[in-house]
């Protein structure tokens, strides 16, 4: 198993142990320290070796976004804040991921897992194919990456919405999260992800797909936006 060596810039001590607990909680991290302030954390930057930065962005002295706008940093940055506002600015800083708090372990989960090191190696979560087997009756069905519309949560299960099916399971988001890159299937709301080449129209906080119209929720907005642009 690849493991991505990380650290965490955090002046919330609430917010810090949080974040530390899902770390230590995923497999493919390592944790290497954590900073209650920027300086703290630039300085152990310049002499170690980072694959993964979790930044906060309100901090005293320098901020996270002032850190990143004055270093170039040799590592993936994950934005972690409670202010929506900078998700643009965090984006032009190529940031990988913006995780807007209180975020859950899913969402952390699935920030985490997407991400490529400078080698250009990934988890094994997060590698590329094709189709998937779905749980569905008594059997595992098979779908085509490229067929799928969208996939709906419908309380326990979730309805993979086709070009030429509709199919019930009970695997959850999660799950499929893990099987599916998020530039090519990316969850936008509690309740929905949406394959990206099938899209027809994005307006405001909605997107249209084959006549159904989906809601992008704030907590997975600049995510989805990432995979928009990227």
């Amino acid at each position: 198993m690849i493991k991505y060596s990380c650290i965490i810039i955090e002046d919330e001590p609430l917010a810090l142990e949080k974040t530390k607990g899902f770390v230590l909680k995923t497999p493919f991290l390592n944790l290497l320290g954590t900073f209650d302030n920027a300086l703290e954390g630039l300085a152990f930057l310049k002499l170690n070796k980072v694959d993964i930065l979790f930044l906060d962005i309100n901090m005293d002295e320098l901020s996270g976004i002032e850190l990143l706008e004055s270093s170039r940093l040799d590592c993936q940055v994950i934005i972690t804040t409670a202010y929506s506002e900078y998700a643009l600015k965090g984006y032009e800083l190529d940031v990988t991921d913006y995780l807007l708090k209180p975020f859950s372990f899913e969402r952390f989960l699935q920030a985490v897992t997407r991400i490529q090191d400078k080698s250009g190696a990934v988890p094994s979560q997060a590698l590329a194919r094709q189709c998937i087997f779905v749980k569905t009756e008594n059997r595992l069905e098979k779908v085509n990456l490229d067929e799928i519309l969208f996939i709906e949560g419908m309380r326990d299960y979730r309805r993979i919405h086709t070009v030429n099916k509709r199919i019930m399971t009970l695997q959850n988001f999660s799950e499929f999260e893990q099987l599916i890159p998020a530039n090519v299937i990316c969850r936008v709301h509690k309740s929905y992800m949406v394959a990206i080449g099938k899209i027809d129209a994005i307006e405001r906080s909605r997107i249209k797909i084959s006549n159904q119209i989906i809601p992008i929720s704030e907590t997975y907005r600049a995510h989805f936006f990432s995979q928009i642009h990227g």
